[in-house]
């Protein structure tokens, strides 16, 4: 039998053992990313999804809350941007309740957007008739939230604005106050946390009240 020859290299001519070792190793890690993608990609989101859907749907769904006629109002993790004197109102932003632009440090004594902040804050006094007189702000409705768009308020920041809602739906202070008691939500344990008012529910109940 004749022997085969020498490579240039003086090989018998196979291909080097590191050269089929890495191109096992190539094809192994192309193979494990394509899973990893397909896994972290799709069977993961889906499998949360589903579980999340038997779980708590409306809360998988983005704890939509919808007008009386059906169509979607928003998120109840999200609070509205509105300024209807007939309506309950929600924190002051520093990001115009924009989810886009996240939130922003609040402005120091030397910040111009002081001025702006300030100046919303003394319309909100004026709204509801104590501009001029001696009254006390709820420190949760003149001041923005840490996110900007908190959709809760403590009931006391709620309840200052009966009067002014009340006498824009023509409705006694009595009931609106019975309403906005309704929609108290007390913390699950004694002294962890704060009552809180969802300001979006609130408005949407007090809508389909009126009829407006």
């Amino acid at each position: 039998m004749a022997e085969r020859s020498p490579g240039p290299s003086g090989t018998s001519g196979h291909r080097p053992k590191h050269a089929l070792s890495t191109g096992r190793h190539v094809r192994a890690t192309g193979l494990f990313l394509v899973l990893m993608v397909v896994v972290a990609g799709f069977v993961y989101p889906f499998v949360v999804t589903e579980i999340a859907q038997v779980i708590d749907a409306p809360a998988a769904n983005g704890s939509l809350l919808h007008y009386p006629n059906g169509t979607v109002a928003g998120s109840s993790l999200v609070a509205q941007n509105t300024d209807a004197p007939y309506l309950f109102w929600s924190r002051p932003s520093l990001s115009d309740y924009n989810l886009t632009l996240g939130a922003q440090t609040a402005p120091g004594p030397s910040d111009p957007n002081l001025t702006a902040l300030l100046n919303e804050t003394i319309a909100y006094m004026d709204q509801y008739g104590i501009g001029t007189v001696n009254a006390t702000v709820p420190f949760w409705w003149a001041a923005p939230s840490a996110s900007s768009i908190d959709p809760d308020l403590v009931p006391q920041a709620v309840l200052v604005q009966v009067p002014r809602v009340a006498a824009a739906n023509n409705l006694s202070i009595g009931v609106v106050t019975a309403l906005v008691n309704k929609h108290i939500v007390n913390p699950p344990f004694p002294d962890i946390g704060v009552p809180y008012v969802n300001v979006l529910s609130l408005d949407l109940d007090l809508i389909a009240m009126t009829g407006r």
